[in-house]
This record gives structure tokens, sequence and C-alpha cells, in this order.
């Protein structure tokens, strides 16, 4: 892993605690809970009037500006990040722009001129109204950052809800630039985004203000929260449906269709039902819908990604360029539309951003929910470090520094004379066993795992015929990959297949990431590269052969590089999709954030992740160890994570539309340690009972939690979760818009006898009998069978 900063992606949701929101028209007798708990005036059983939604209301931002961040290179005198970088104008908008179907008032970048708000908590005035949502412009400097954000309405009532932004150096956005500008006024060639984020108010009341959260100044070192615009979506009277999003996709459903997606918003005051029909198909020359998306279910200001299946008609190439519309239609009747451009068929990738954009991850992926990360390697063999302060497995790395304790305790158990590198023959994994490991993964309810192939010290775990320096010729004598994959394919083909790989290497003579050749700590006397001869184009000659390897020769369906840098990655990614799309058994892949180039499918942030939904996939990864992804044999037990805290976390990422990507680190024999056998073991067990609310679930649109033991998930069309952290009471009391209806099944998984519930003061009430709190551990899980 890597202590640099991480890729972070754009793209946020942030629900606000909206309690007893009434989503009625004014005619119609009010509910406590929602507008799906009653009839409503003039919706008949089949169909009715659907109307058409709001357009979103821009509101100018001018007078709350307080920061120069957007440069032109005639213009200078921004300093976004109190650093004195900026974005540069000539690549982003000014005045009204449209994003996935909401209208923003993008502000210029004239010399001197303010354009964003740094969120210190400003009191922004609104124009008065009733509103779904805030959606925002934001970026954040000096790392990912958020806070909580307050609604005031007219009525004196509040509500609030956390409202963040990503790293503007990294990940993608709803706005991208190819560059920054630096203090000196030169171009730093690095992409730079904006994204959206979006705060949910309560339709049923009149809207005047906004409460910005409380980040920090823009200074070099702080994360601040910067807000460039701010669009309201109004609700509609009775029935309304809002397209957004609308965009063909190179992935492919189960039967071999092109997906084409978009987010479904009910932007009205009325339910949508299964007797509605609602379908969604697309018309557009050259491909035909043979998979209609569907809603069953979807409450007033809810909101739903929909794929529909679509398939190119014969003689139509593919990346051929058609203008077409996506109709939303119930009992024949047109409920909303939406023109789009379309990308009939996926062609071949080419290496360009471009191309490389265009792909996603797959939708394996983003229902998996739960991966087992495995480091592992000769840094597995000394195996050190101090206890929740740093990564074991940089171990030869930090003895390299004399103020760093590797230095010391290195010195102190080896000797100085004792080169890392002598670690190798005592690397043996004598007693790996691959069977027992994807057996154990599998039973621990992960749905993949990925190994570590190469970390920065230079030293692969497969054959690889380009240097010596691997676990085939040297150490184990066993190619590591190989006996994974091979095991797993046939003992749980269920799970599947991914590798890491470190695009540098700390001590490569030929590209020595630490900026030297291996080299003892103590006399700084040169080293050999033990396995490597030296006079390698690094790119040209070991990392894209080495990648393509594992491309060609393991079919891995995760590609989960590390710390980017130079890298050939336009033209190994590029082959890697066309290679896993052209086989003769082709397989959905997907790589990560960290390959040196801007295009990925999803971000990865470690040992931390978000207070909101990230609505761009994500994945959050983090050891067993407190700190460590290798094994420390200085960690006691009772410093691993325990199966509750294992438990919290998947919920809590899951919720916010992550994955989690949990990691042991074997002992050098190939054993695990016991500690981390038994969490693995006891997180499968709850995930039998629980694992529905988990696996194939997405995020709830409203809110992703409720104060800090209510989490949030959704099976689309099927039902709704909620997650207690903490074990409840006689009564579970959910004071949120919770989607529910009269004749709905709620049940505690693990307890399958249906519980009473009522609503009361706006809240869902339900009764909790002390057997149904008995069958629960970890995390008590309440469904809400909507096809009940």
């Amino acid at each position: 892993m890597t202590e640099l900063p991480r890729r972070q992606v754009l793209g946020m949701t942030a629900g606000a605690a909206i309690g007893a929101a009434l989503i009625v028209p004014a005619t119609a007798e009010a509910s406590p809970l929602t507008a799906d708990s009653v009839p409503v005036q003039g919706q008949a059983e089949h169909g009715g009037h659907w109307g058409t939604a709001p357009a979103a209301v821009p509101v100018s931002l001018e007078s709350w500006f307080d920061n120069d961040g957007i440069d032109t290179a005639g213009a200078r005198g921004g300093d976004f990040d109190g650093s004195g970088y900026t974005f540069p104008g000539e690549e982003l908008p000014a005045g009204e722009w449209e994003i996935d179907g909401i209208t923003y008032l993008f502000p210029a970048s004239a010399t001197g001129a303010k354009n964003n708000i740094v969120a210190l908590g400003q009191r922004v005035d609104l124009p008065p109204g009733r509103y779904l949502s805030a959606l925002f412009l934001t970026s954040c400097s000096y790392g990912a950052t958020s806070g909580t954000a307050t609604v005031h309405y007219a009525d004196g009532t509040t509500t609030s809800a956390g409202l963040g932004g990503s790293d503007w150096y990294s990940g993608s956005g709803a706005l991208t630039a190819p560059y920054r500008y630096d203090p000196n006024g030169s171009k730093d060639q690095h992409q730079v985004v904006i994204g959206t984020s979006e705060l949910a108010m309560d339709p049923a009341k009149e809207a005047v203000a906004v409460t910005l959260p409380v980040t920090h100044a823009a200074t070099e070192g702080s994360s601040s929260l910067h807000i460039f615009a701010l669009s309201l979506q109004p609700v509609a009277e009775g029935r309304a449906l809002s397209l957004r999003g609308a965009h063909s996709t190179t992935s492919l459903l189960d039967n071999g269709a092109q997906s084409v997606e978009a987010t479904v918003v009910n932007a009205g005051t009325v339910g949508i039902l299964a007797s509605d029909a609602l379908t969604l198909s697309v018309d557009v020359p050259g491909a035909r819908t043979v998979a209609p998306g569907r809603i069953t279910r979807l409450s007033p200001g809810d909101q739903a990604r929909v794929t529909i299946g679509i398939r190119p008609s014969p003689g139509t190439a593919p990346g051929t360029s058609r203008g077409g519309r996506i109709t939303a239609t119930s009992h024949g009747r047109r409920a909303a539309g939406t023109a789009l451009d379309l990308t009939l068929g996926v062609p071949d990738y080419q290496p360009t951003d471009a191309s490389l954009h265009t792909h996603q991850a797959p939708y394996w992926f983003q229902d998996a929910k739960f991966g087992i990360f495995i480091h592992w390697g000769v840094y597995s063999v000394p195996a050190w470090a101090p206890v929740g302060v740093q990564y074991a497995e940089w171990y030869w790395a930090q003895m390299q520094d004399p103020t760093n304790p590797a230095y010391a305790y290195h010195r102190d158990t080896y000797g100085e004379s004792f080169a890392y590198d002598d670690f190798i023959p005592l690397f043996r994994a004598e007693r790996f066993d691959p069977r027992a490991w994807v057996e154990l993964f599998r039973d621990a309810g992960a749905q993949y795992h990925v190994l570590t192939s190469k970390h920065h010290e230079g030293f692969a775990l497969w054959d690889t015929k380009v240097s010596d320096r691997n676990s085939v010729k040297m150490g184990p004598k066993r190619d590591i990959v190989k006996e994974l994959f091979e095991a797993s394919r046939r003992y749980a083909p269920e799970l599947h297949r991914g590798l890491y790989f470190s695009m540098p290497e700390w001590f490569n003579p030929d590209n020595p990431w630490q900026g030297h050749a291996p080299r003892n700590p103590y006399t700084l006397e040169p080293l050999p590269y033990t396995g490597y001869a030296a006079g390698k184009d690094y790119i040209k000659d070991l990392q894209a052969p080495q990648m393509l390897e594992l491309i060609e020769n393991y079919d891995p369906e995760v590609i989960w590089c590390d710390i980017g840098g130079d890298n050939d990655s336009h033209r190994v990614l590029a082959e890697y999709f066309n290679h896993a799309k052209n086989s003769a058994r082709p397989i959905d892949v997907t790589v990560n954030d960290r390959s040196g180039i801007a295009p990925h499918d999803f971000t990865t942030p470690e040992y931390t992740t978000y207070d909101t939904v990230v609505t761009a996939k994500w994945e959050a990864s983090r050891g067993l160890d407190p700190r460590s992804y290798g094994y420390n044999r200085a960690t006691p037990d009772d410093r691993y994570m325990t199966t509750e805290e294992v438990i919290h976390s998947l919920v809590d990422i899951v919720s916010k539309n992550g994955n989690f990507l949990l990691d042991i680190g074997p002992r050098a024999d190939g054993t695990i340690p016991e500690i981390m056998e038994r969490r693995l073991r006891e997180t499968g067990e709850w995930l039998k009972v629980n694992g529905e609310a988990i696996y194939g679930s997405t995020y709830w649109a409203r809110m992703p939690q409720l104060g800090e033991d209510l989490r949030f998930t959704v099976k689309p069309n099927e039902a709704f979760y909620i997650h207690s952290l903490a074990e409840p009471g006689s009564t579970l009391t959910v004071g949120a818009p919770v989607p529910v209806r009269p004749g709905d099944r709620i049940t505690m998984l693990g307890h399958h006898r249906p519980l009473t519930w009522r609503t009361t003061n706006g809240a869902l009430v339900v009764d909790v009998p002390a057997a149904a709190r008995r069958a629960g551990r970890h995390t008590w899980v309440f469904k809400i069978d909507w096809r009940s």
C-alpha cells in the first residue's frame, strides 16, 4: 500500500434527516410518515395523469463567494488551495451549464473575481419554495472533507445532514480539467475535478436558507470544502418523474444486451407502485430495447438507477453514435422522457483517456460489496512495525531512515550486514494451502479476493519471464498466483479473482522510486537487486510486460494498481479490456484509480471512509490490523478489529455505495493467523443471515444513515433495510421518511416472524420482542418487504 494522498472520487450525495416529511398534496389527508402510507387524492388504481417535473432553479452565489480558485493564462491572481494553485478557466464553463439534467450557474473566471465559497458555516438564503433537494458543485483542497449542513424552513424548523466533496486533484467528476495552474502560472499537467453533491430537503415545507458545513479556511495542508454552484430541485404536485444522467455504457447485462443507464427521480407527491407498471425503454435507430427497465416501488423524493438492455441491429458497427431517447411509460401513457446521445455496441478500446473513460465497474463488482485483500511477500518474513503506527509491508523502505524505528529494530534483530534481500530464502510458503485459503474466503462471505502479485519490493509472486526476481526462481519456488487462482476456480468458483500490482519499485536500479538503488542503510554501500539484471527500460521492459503477463496468463477480473507514477497504462489497460471482452470466454473486468492515468472504474480510500454517499463507485480497504496490511508479528490479538467492528464497517461502507476490501496478512510460511481466520469466519456467519441486505443492494438516496446507530440499504423494487448497529430495545424508532406503506411486512433478519409496526409523531416504530433481539448480533437488520 501507499502512504501518499489517495485518489478520491467525486459525485457525492447527502440525505437530510427529514423526520416527519409529509409528501402529499395539500388537499390530501396527511400521513404521519410518508405519502405512500395513505391513498392520495386523484390517484387511480392504474395509471393516472403524469405531470412534468419542474426544472431546477439555479441560485446565484455571487454575494457569498469568498475565494478565487479559477485563473486563465492571461488572468492570474487566484489561490484555490492556499498554496497558489488554481483551476484553469479555459477548461471550465461559464454561465448556465447543464449537468445530468440539472442547470447550474457556473461562475466566471475574471481576474481577481471570487468564484467559490469556502464552507465555514455561512448561511445562504434560498428563493423560498418547496424542494426535493439542493444540488451543489463542490471540490475540496487538501483531501476530501465534509461537515453538517442545515436546511432552514419558513416555519422555523430545520433538518441537518452531511455535505461533502472530494479532493480536486484526483478522482472523477462532473467537470474535469486536464491541468491546473501552479503558483508561477505554469501548467501542472494533472487532471483536476469538480463534482456534484446532493442534500435532501423536506418537500412538505417551504425552505428559506441553508447553512453550510464548517470546514477549514483555504490554507496549505488543511482540508477545505469549496462550493462553486447551487441549484434547487422543486417538488411537483401529483405524479411526476425526472430522468437524470442518462447514458449508454460499455457494460453488458446477463442476457448479453448492452446496458443503458438512467437515474429516475420521483419528483412528485405520489408514490410509484407495482400497479403503475412503470417501464423505461430506449428508442434509437440501429438498436432495439430487449430488456426494459422497471420500477415497481419509488416513494416521493426517492431515486433509483435503472438499467435498460438494448441490442444493436445486425450491420450496426460497434461504436456507432446515434441520437435517441429514453421514455418512461405507465399503462401506455408517457410519464417522462429525455433525449441522449448513445454509442451502440462496444468497440475495441483505444489507449486514450476518451476511450478508457467509457469503461465502468462491472455489475458483479457493484453488487459484490465484500472482498478479501491479501498482502503477502518477502516483507512477511521480518513482519514488523510499531503497532498501529505504520505499515509492516513497508519494512524495507522504513529501515533506510535512521529516525524510523525499523532502522534500529533491523540492526538489533538481524545485524547491520543482513540485507533485505537476505529475507528472500526465508520466504518459503511451505504451509501455503490455496484450497484452504479460498474456502475460508468463501465462508467469510466474500465475493472476490485480491492478491498482491508484486508489492513495492519488486518480488513477483508468479512465473514472470522478464525478471528472475520472483517466487518461482527464488524463495517458495512456487507460482503463487497460479496456485491460488486454480484453487479458486476449482473449489470456490463463485469467487471473483483479482490481483494487486505496484506500479513502481522502491529500489529498482533502473527506476528507483526511493531515489537510489539498493544499499546498506548503515554503511550506504551498494547492494545487488537480487534476481534482476539492470539496464532495462523500466516501463517498456518490465512494468508493462509484467502487467500483460498477468492479464494474458491469469485472467484477473480485478487489476488493483498502486502508487501510479511512470507508466504505460493507456496501452496496458486498453489491452486488458479488449482481452477480457474478446477472449473465447469473455469476463467482466475492472481497474482502480492508481494506475497513474485519469481513467478508472472505482476509487480507493484506505484506512478511511466517507461520511456521505459517493455515487461514483468506490472501495474502502484496510487491514484487520490497526494499521498494517502485511502481517505484523508485534500486533497482539486484542489490537485486531473485532467482528463487530468489521461488520459495522461493512454496513457503513455499503450504505454509502462502497465496497469493503478487508485485508489479511499471512505469515511467511503461508498460514493465516488464527485471529484473522476467526474474524473472517465470524463475519461469514453474520452474512449468512443478513447478506441479503448487503449483496446486490444500493444506497438510499434520501440519506445513508440516521444518527450514529442507523444505516439504510435498498434492494431495488424488492425491499428496504434498516441496519441498527446497536442492539435495539423493545421498540426500534426511526425518525426518517422510511418508504413503508400499510400492508408492508416488516421482519428482522434471523427472526422470520412478522413484527408489528406503526407510525407515531412522524416516526416508524417497530416492536422488537426479546426473541428477535436475541436472534441478532453485531448489527440487527430490519426488512421492509415491498413485495408483500
